[in-house]
């Protein structure tokens, strides 16, 4: 079934892809100039990559979309990992990698150029087993630990949305551990992270309503514009082939909405 599953995407690739701008020697040596595309992701959540701690699998919505551009640009797939979303901008001037997979915001955008967004995701709350908070309100009171992702784009906004906050950042990997110690009394990012989260807490819940949205696109360091169009032309065929969509359910990502 599988297998099945596969051939059918594939399939779907292929339609997709004959939209697409010509692939030029220009395009090519700015977005895969070593000869193989290096696709910075970072760990913790489906809508980048999870790596299962058992086979060393790999999945996740930005992994998957790295996967087929490295195949429609016809050179091998080279995943580069990062522990956080601030590690993998940080590292942008070393030449380690030549497209990310990450949340847009405009201190990002004064680095890299990005593509039209491919991923739109609900901002909001997660609280352990009987806590008391009930709202997005409640969680605005003096004394709160309030996890965030380390580096991530939430972390501005969280801090304009509330005054009595302690931020505490947390590597997503560490974060359903962190909120089963006690260490934190919410934790907030984008609900497609909530949810995967949530389900290793049982009892936990991911409050209604949200306070902003995380904006996942396609970007590339200052420099590389030439290849630009055509990265932006893949992933609007993407969306409109509905290729973006599987890979989010199957990576089960919850509280998306349109781009």
């Amino acid at each position: 079934m599988n297998k099945l599953l596969t051939t059918i995407t594939l399939l779907c690739f292929s339609v997709v892809a004959n939209a697409q701008l010509p692939l030029t020697p220009e395009v090519l040596k700015a977005l895969a100039p070593s000869g193989k595309l290096r696709a910075a992701l970072y760990l913790g959540g489906p809508t980048n990559v999870i790596v299962n701690s058992k086979t060393g699998e790999m999945s996740g919505v930005g992994y998957e979309i790295g996967e087929e551009l490295a195949r429609h640009l016809g050179v091998p797939y080279d995943p580069v990992i990062y522990q956080t979303p601030r590690l993998l901008v940080d590292d942008i001037d070393s030449g380690n990698w030549d497209v990310a997979f990450i949340a847009r915001s405009s201190s990002r955008e004064e680095i890299m150029n990005f593509t039209e967004i491919y991923l739109s995701l609900e901002q909001g709350f997660l609280v352990p087993a009987n806590s008391p908070i009930e709202t997005i309100n409640d969680v605005d009171r003096p004394g709160i630990r309030v996890g965030v992702p380390a580096g991530g784009s939430v972390i501005p906004r969280v801090a304009r949305v509330l005054k009595n906050e302690q931020l505490v950042e947390v590597a997503m990997p560490n974060a359903a551990a962190l909120m089963n110690s006690g260490s934190v009394d919410v934790f907030s990012a984008n609900k497609g992270n909530l949810f995967a989260i949530s389900d290793q807490l049982p009892g936990s819940r991911v409050l209604d309503g949200y306070f902003t949205v995380d904006e996942f696109a396609l970007g590339a360091a200052k420099g590389r514009e030439v290849g630009m169009p055509f990265a932006n032309e893949f992933i609007k065929n993407l969306k409109s082939g509905g290729i973006i969509e599987a890979a989010g359910k199957r990576a089960g990502v919850r509280g998306s909405i349109d781009p």
